[in-house]
């Protein structure tokens, strides 16, 4: 290092060393050792790598620098630098200390390695009074090495758990003492510093699942602290015994239980180092592969024993675990409310069968809280306690159901009073007594009683009957139906008597003419039980609904009969109308007389003529002495040669009784005809008048002769004048008939292009 230029010339630097030395010597003070006195030592610290200044006491500026080194174990000083305030000198051996520089007296050392250990001494000439003095600065430098990255080693990074696990940490270097400290991160939670543990070697004896995780070692001395990298310290160990859990979760004696229909989750969670491999059974079959099982509909089916399996296929161990799951499912429908009537009160039952578990039932009143139990419940209620419209619930609750089933009943009084009727079996061979009062709750109790109020029979609800062998000595004989309701009082009762039937016509006899209407009526005014009634024919059999002809009415205790179309052959005679009931009969006759219209006048054909052609007639007739009409019927016979007269045959007969003669078309020229006229009044007919065959009309010759002479002179003029226009037309088709003369200077007349003209002529004669 050069400082400024001096303004004397300096001392070289190797007689400055001898100076000192000397002057060292010459001074009395013994040869500078390993150790100096340590009181007259200062220590100083340095840090390999970085730089310290070592200053040379303190005072006025030297004129003399020199500064050596003793190595540690050496007691020879070696020079390090020298300078004289104005020049300055550094050995090349100094290197071996780092960097070395002067700064005025002091003795800088940059990059400083760790040969800089050992003593500097600093010899300083200084001029006072004219004298030159010697001082000494001895410096003892320590220089600290920082401490390396640590590295972690584990003697073996899978451990089986139980197993012994050494982790080993070092450092490379660094200066003494040099300080460890562990750090453990599990792979979830924060991390935990091990504080108990300070030396480079980390004993896990034996080593457990919470020892896995990541480790750290950090080191340190008094210039630095460095930490390693994690290492990973993976043990292995389990299955654990299985940890299921169900979801919804609801809890039984035995285990778990769900709702029907409702989606289960069956989580399954072995403690495993690797990852434990799953299956779940069901009741021994395997339904399931995974640490969740999901039913997404439960159904009953679903209940049983399910087992978890989780194995570890590292260690090739496996456990196992059990629960038992139930399907809890309501029971059908909804709860059942009755109430049962007894002499002194009533109990009311609520019922809800069936459903796993059972539901609960539990009575509300009028009163509070009534009692509870499961499936079916009943509670007794007096009977003065009682008001009609009280109503009782009974709740049902069970878990399957988010909201409770109800039932409720209305205690109330059946309106109005019992009902008695009476009817007979097919045959009549029993009468059956019955009696309803329907209504209320709880439903009335009925009993039937004979006429010495001796019940009949078992009593029962709303509708009780009572079964009677059907014989004769039951006319007459009286039962009375007794209703009983907790809520009535007195007993409402209703009565009934048996007896034949009675009947009554409204006419005993009735008149018809033939082909008319009549009405035979018969009436029933008594009879119980009821009775069955009937009309009876002329012929002593029962006229049913179909009979054609005769029509049955029923009107209340009315049976009309009703004949249609009144025939005195068919119809005429004694009718009866019966009524039999289980107890009796009863009859009555009514007579139908059918009677005949009045026979109508005679008649006789007064003229019989052909029409044009004989295919038809002209008939006139008259009437003759008194009589009704309302119509006639003409007939006619055909006479065939060689077949005789054929029969009788319907010609005309819608004709009304104010005609007297009639058209008759429709006839065949070729055949004969014979004719005959009926006279009508409704159904009767009169005597037919005589036959007669038609003729033809007289002959009308003369005015056929005139008519044909007219219309030959008119045919002949037409034909006379298209002969003449046709001669002129052609000439020279008539040679009898000169043609008009020709001029010389007259052109000769073209020939005739027309077509000859053909006439025919027809004359028709009409008589």
């Amino acid at each position: 290092m050069v400082g400024q230029r001096p303004r004397h010339r300096p001392f070289g630097l190797q007689l400055l060393i001898h100076i000192c030395l000397l002057h060292l010597r010459a001074s009395g003070q013994p040869h500078p050792t390993l150790r100096p006195p340590a009181e007259e030592t200062v220590a100083i610290q340095g840090v390999r790598g970085s730089f310290v200044e070592l200053a040379c006491g303190s005072g006025p500026a030297p004129l003399v620098v020199l500064w050596s080194f003793i190595p540690l174990g050496s007691l020879i000083p070696r020079p390090v630098a020298v300078t004289d305030g104005v020049s300055s000198k550094v050995e090349t051996g100094a290197v071996a200390l780092g960097i070395a520089s002067l700064r005025n007296s002091s003795l800088v050392l940059r990059e400083l390695r760790e040969g800089a250990r050992g003593y500097f001494l600093c010899q300083a000439l200084h001029a006072s009074g004219g004298q030159l003095h010697t001082t000494y600065s001895y410096l003892a430098l320590a220089v600290l090495v920082p401490v390396s990255k640590p590295q972690v080693r584990l003697s073996d990074p899978s451990p089986v758990e139980g197993a012994s696990v050494i982790a080993t940490c070092t450092v490379r270097e660094g200066t003494e003492p040099v300080v460890f400290a562990w750090e453990h991160q599990a792979p979830r939670g924060p991390g935990e510093v091990l504080v108990e543990v300070k030396e480079p070697l980390l004993w896990l004896d034996p080593v457990n699942r919470t020892h896995l995780g990541w480790y750290t070692c950090s080191a340190h001395n008094a210039v630095n602290r460095l930490s390693s990298d994690e290492v990973f310290l993976d043990v292995i160990y389990g299955p654990d015994k299985p940890v299921i859990t169900v979801e919804p979760l609801g809890f039984t004696e035995e285990g778990f239980w769900v709702s029907e229909r409702e989606e289960v989750t069956l989580s399954c969670l072995a403690a495993s180092n690797p990852p434990s491999h799953y299956v779940w059974l069901h009741d021994d079959t395997q339904v399931h592969t995974g640490p969740t099982y999901v039913i997404t509909s439960a159904s009953r089916t679903h209940t049983g024993l399910y087992t978890c399996l989780a194995h570890n296929n590292h260690l090739d161990t496996c456990t196992q675990n059990s629960v038992q799951l139930t399907i809890y499912y309501p029971p059908a429908g909804q709860p059942t409310c009755a109430v049962h009537p007894t002499l002194e009160d009533v109990t009311l039952l609520c019922t809800w069968p069936g459903g796993l578990p059972t539901a609960q039932l539990q009575w509300d009143g009028p009163q509070g809280t009534g009692p509870t139990a499961p499936s079916n419940v009943t509670w007794s209620q007096a009977l003065t306690e009682l008001r009609n419209g009280s109503v009782f619930t009974c709740t049902g609750q069970h878990p399957a159901l988010a909201l409770p089933a109800l039932c409720r009943a209305t205690l109330w009084e059946p309106p109005g009073s019992p009902t008695c009727w009476a009817t007979a079996t097919v045959g009549n061979q029993f009468i059956m007594l019955s009696c309803e009062w329907p209504g209320g709750e709880p439903l009335a109790l009925l009993h039937w009683l004979d006429g010495q109020q001796q019940p009949l029979g078992r009593g029962t609800s709303s509708l009780t009957t009572h079964l009677l062998q059907a014989q004769g000595d039951l006319a007459g004989r009286e039962f009375t139906c007794r209703g009983s309701h907790p809520l009535r009082d007195p007993d409402p009762h209703c009565s009934l008597q048996l007896e034949a039937p009675q009947l009554a016509v409204v006419e005993s006899r009735v008149s018809v003419l033939e082909g008319g209407e009549a009405w035979l009526a018969c009436a029933l005014q008594g009879g119980m039980p009821p009775t069955q009634l009937f009309w009876m024919g002329p012929q002593r059999q029962q006229v049913e609904w179909s009979t054609p002809g005769l029509v049955l009415h029923s009107e209340g205790a009315q049976l009309r009969l009703q004949i249609q179309d009144a025939d005195p052959a068919r119809h005429q005679g004694s009718y009866q109308c019966v009524a039999r009931n289980a107890v009796g009969n009863s009859s009555q006759n009514v007579l139908l007389e059918v009677l005949r219209y009045p026979a109508p006048p005679n008649v006789t054909i007064s003229r019989l003529t052909y029409g044009r052609h004989r295919r038809e007639v002209q008939l006139q007739w008259a009437t003759q002495g008194p009589g009704n009409l309302t119509g006639f019927l003409v007939q006619r016979r055909a006479s065939v040669r060689g077949r005789g007269a054929g029969a009788w045959e319907t010609a005309a007969s819608d004709i009304e009784p104010e005609s007297r003669d009639r058209r008759l078309g429709g006839l065949d020229p070729g055949v004969l005809y014979a004719f005959r006229i009926l006279a009508l009044n409704h159904h009767t007919a009169g005597h037919p008048s005589e036959v007669k065959t038609p003729v033809d009309p007289p002959s009308s010759t003369y005015p056929a002769v005139l008519g044909a002479a007219g219309t030959g002179m008119v045919v002949a003029t037409v034909a006379s004048l298209l002969v003449f226009q046709y001669a002129v037309r052609h000439p020279q088709t008539f040679p009898c008939i000169e043609a008009p003369a020709i001029t010389p200077s007259s052109d000769p007349a073209p020939p005739s292009t027309d077509a000859p003209v053909n006439v025919t002529i027809t004359v028709t004669a009409t008589p």
